[in-house]
């Protein structure tokens, strides 16, 4: 029976959601709720290429992705998680073909380094060291960093929610939320197909649908679904460290901890939909580009693919904070594909603000009044 009064109730059961709500919890908040509509990781989450890195283009990005970093590192001892979450820091080695990406990556490197992120740019016989079967031809030069890597976005979350209920957050799944009720100008309840909660603060974590759940209060959010695709080709020897990253082409690859490549690749004629189905084209197209950067992928054998939703926003970076309009209505979504890298840190950062705490990074500037203003943070290392 779903619970029927709490403080906070958490919209989406994906790593933002059950992050959120242990971070709340951990900060001494017991009367939270978080609501799924289907089981957890059934979103974005559970279908992501699951890189962390923290090379970025700007201050806010690298500084939430260092921090993230440095709790993942840590995390099963943190969350008291009985399992590993995978967490392997093999780097990430990025491709360079465009005299103008180039010179963008050395600003960003120049910026990294000033934050204690130990990325460096290197030549193309340096990145083949690190990648032997990398090919190098059209190759103008790389970037490194060793300690970015990968985790199981599927036990990370697991491990966040086990956390968040041990301290007493109410998790109820296949629960679908309907509408929210509010009384003047703030929340008062979320009406579910369960039931309704009534509560003082709502955040919304719903990714793709967080437009939807922004709509709710009347609030227009400029987020949008992206389906962007993925593969994983069948297990074999361990001989690729890094994730490779080509921005030129799109793409990245990566090799799991127990063998499979996975291959993933951005669109930019993508249109706005809800759609994951896996295009026939993706596979063909994939190959093609894959076989070009790293030739001995060639032979692979290819046993899955599958689709999922970025959550997009008009800058691809995250809407964070309080709405203006609403009080008590929260946002914490738009991520634009790299929500899991950044979510153990930005979800600590928003716990302090839902809290009234003056958060340790500020994040004011997230909020989704910027697009009003023009006050756009473009961020130029997104795949």
């Amino acid at each position: 029976m779903i619970k029927k009064k709490a403080h906070v109730v958490v919209i989406g059961g994906g790593i933002l959601g059950t992050s959120i709500a242990y971070n709340l919890a951990k900060m001494g908040l017991r009367d939270i709720v978080l609501l799924e509509r289907q089981y957890l990781n059934s979103g974005a989450t559970g279908r992501c290429g699951a890189g962390i890195r923290q090379q970025w283009g700007t201050e806010m990005n690298c500084i939430l992705s260092r921090e993230s970093v440095r709790l993942f590192e840590h995390l099963e001892e943190e969350l008291e998680y009985d399992h590993s979450i995978e967490f392997k820091q093999k780097g990430y080695l990025f491709v360079i073909y465009l005299e103008k990406e180039l010179e963008q990556f050395k600003k960003n490197i120049a910026l990294q380094n000033s934050l204690d992120i130990p990325s460096r740019l290197i030549t193309p016989a340096e990145a083949k060291e690190i990648v032997p079967h990398l090919n190098t031809d059209r190759l103008l030069g790389a970037t490194y960093c060793p300690t970015d890597g990968h985790a199981n976005p599927f036990h990370v979350t697991q491990a966040y929610a086990k956390a968040a209920e041990l301290l007493g957050t109410t998790i109820h799944t296949y629960t679908e939320v309907l509408g929210i009720d509010e009384e003047g100008d703030r929340v008062r309840g979320v009406r579910t197909d369960q039931g309704t909660i009534s509560c003082d603060i709502v955040v919304n974590a719903a990714g793709g649908h967080a437009a939807l759940i922004g709509n709710m209060v009347g609030i227009e959010l400029p987020i949008y679904p992206e389906r962007h695709q993925a593969m994983v080709s069948e297990p074999v020897n361990i001989f690729q460290n890094p994730m490779v990253i080509s921005l030129y082409h799109h793409l990245y690859i990566q090799q799991a901890p127990h063998g499979p490549f996975i291959m993933g690749q951005g669109d930019p004629n993508e249109p706005k939909s809800f759609n994951i189905e896996p295009s026939w084209q993706f596979p063909l197209e994939v190959a093609k580009k894959v076989a070009e950067i790293l030739p001995p992928l060639k032979d692979l054998k290819i046993v899955r693919q599958w689709a999922g939703l970025y959550d997009m926003s008009p800058d691809a970076q995250p809407i964070l904070g309080e709405s203006p309009e609403v009080q008590g209505f929260f946002t914490s979504a738009g991520f634009s594909g790299h929500g899991f890298m950044i979510a153990p840190y930005t979800s600590k950062l928003m716990a302090q603000a839902i809290l009234g705490e003056e958060p340790e990074m500020h994040i004011d500037m997230l909020n989704y009044d910027r697009f009003a203003s023009g006050k756009l943070i473009l961020e130029p290392a997104v795949v």
